[in-house]
């Protein structure tokens, strides 16, 4: 049971931590720009993690869904279900086109080689995973986030060691008197509370035991809440000089060596390739439920169509998308937070 905790955890975990959280672009876009009162935006963002995907995977459970179709047409009904479903498939579909985008990026940006050589090797590797289905996710999973919580310690120490903390008063003063940091918070726990669907609906389906599930929300909830303050601080502290960087995070991760940042640099490229692969999963479902297609031709095109779009580039996909998407699943939030759990 332990064990099944910890993969439930660790694939919450990896499903959320995609190209906006690793590369530190959806912290700095929700959060840091915020200053430091983005912390309590953190922290609020984090209960949502804790509370509502349990709730969503115990809903899952219990009406045994079988993707996140069957759970938006109980959660929305079947009339407006379908227009939910819509508005989920094309959130999916963004983010990873974003996920893709930002492998590409991270290859030329950080390792100097062509933008679509991340690309290519990504959708390669992608087809292997989705061989496996959801026992692939659970795998890659298994492997890239124990890697991501060690170097979310290596940040936050040398963040206290080396850390400019005038900076967060200047940038609170600029935010005082808003509450957009607020609407933010929401706005991102709805965007990934949207994404997360396409994993954590047919996994709360098919494990047995609730209070794997239960516990595995909460752990996650926690792990998600504990690399989001590190990040958001080490970001803060940093301020402004990596604001233009695609992948900023990979910035403030370069003052512990080359090698460190090297390394880092393949768990955030890690954390991409599972957030996509558990969309290109979710998608795959929904799609399968309509109309009838071999599993891996179906694959192979929605990796096709997310490479058409991901030429647009990384961080303009990013810095349009997140923000719009996060204020769309908003209806999604509210209605997971007052629907009741079914007996």
């Amino acid at each position: 049971m332990k064990k099944q905790i910890v993969q439930v955890a660790l694939t919450y975990i990896g499903t959320i931590v995609g190209a906006g959280f690793a590369s530190g672009q959806g912290i700095l876009q929700f959060f840091t720009a915020f200053g430091a009162i983005g912390i309590v935006g953190v922290g609020i963002s984090t209960v949502l993690f804790m509370w509502l995907g349990m709730k969503m995977m115990l809903i899952s459970h219990r009406i045994k869904a079988y993707s996140y179709q069957d759970f938006n047409n109980y959660l929305f009904g079947s009339v407006f279900g379908k227009a939910a479903n819509v508005l989920t498939f094309i959130i999916l579909f963004g983010v990873t086109v974003v996920m893709l985008a930002g492998t590409g990026s991270i290859v030329e940006e950080q390792l100097g080689y062509p933008y679509q050589w991340g690309i290519l090797v990504t959708i390669l590797l992608s087809y292997l995973v989705m061989r496996k289905e959801m026992n692939g996710i659970l795998a890659v999973n298994s492997l890239v986030v124990p890697l991501m919580l060690l170097f979310t310690v290596l940040i936050a120490v040398n963040t206290v060691r080396e850390g400019d903390f005038i900076l967060w008063q200047e940038m609170e003063q600029e935010r005082e008197g808003s509450i957009r940091w607020l609407i933010s918070a929401f706005a991102y726990g709805a965007l990934n509370m949207a994404m997360v669907q396409a994993v954590l609906v047919p996994l709360g389906s098919e494990v047995k035991d609730e209070a794997v599930l239960k516990w595995g929300a909460a752990w996650g909830g926690i792990g998600l809440g504990v690399m989001l303050t590190v990040s958001h601080v080490a970001l803060l502290a940093r301020m402004p000089e990596i604001i233009d960087y695609a992948i900023p995070m990979a910035e403030v991760i370069k003052s512990l060596g080359p090698y460190v940042h090297i390394l880092f640099i393949l768990v955030v490229y890690g954390e991409i390739f599972t957030t996509l692969v558990g969309n290109v999963f979710g998608i795959t479902r929904q799609i399968e439920g309509l109309i009838k297609i071999p599993n891996n031709m179906l694959v192979l095109l929605i990796l096709l169509c997310c490479f058409l779009f991901s030429q647009i580039g990384f961080s303009s996909l990013l810095s349009y998308l997140y923000p719009l998407f996060g204020y769309v699943g908003l209806s999604l939030l509210i209605l997971l937070i007052f629907k009741r759990i079914p007996q």
